[in-house]
């Protein structure tokens, strides 16, 4: 089983949106083999609280006019890791010190990366 069409649209949207704010090294793994509460971890950095704060009320924005709301928020006054269950997708937004700490690509490695469109990846190459 793969991730549904749902879940991919959905995870482009909040990509785009981390793009819009600068994210850096935005990942989509597609886990639906792996987990049952979820299709996607879409996983992206910040470079401090304020940025990740951004990123995050960005996606919210993004993902609510697609008609998705959260279903939880964590991490949100702490800025540092913020988890956003959208249910068909889980938004990972981490400060770039805890990316890099906690190593999620690396824990789900096991999973099939989704591909991301050009304008999401063009944006990462922009310094």
């Amino acid at each position: 089983m793969t991730a549904s069409p749902h879940a991919c649209e959905l995870a482009v949207i909040a990509a785009r949106a981390a793009g819009e704010k600068k994210a850096a090294d935005i990942i989509a793994l597609d886990v639906s083999e792996r987990l049952v509460l979820t299709d996607v971890f879409l996983v992206v950095s910040g470079s401090n609280e304020r940025h990740v704060s951004a990123i995050v009320d960005a996606i919210e924005e993004k993902l609510a006019a697609a008609g998705a709301k959260a279903a939880r928020r964590e991490g949100v006054s702490q800025a540092r890791w913020v988890l956003l269950d959208f249910t068909d997708i889980i938004v990972h937004v981490q400060h770039e010190q805890d990316r890099e700490f906690y190593a999620l690509e690396r824990l789900w490695r096991d999973c099939p990366v989704l591909p991301l469109p050009a304008d999401v990846t063009a944006e990462l190459a922009v310094p």
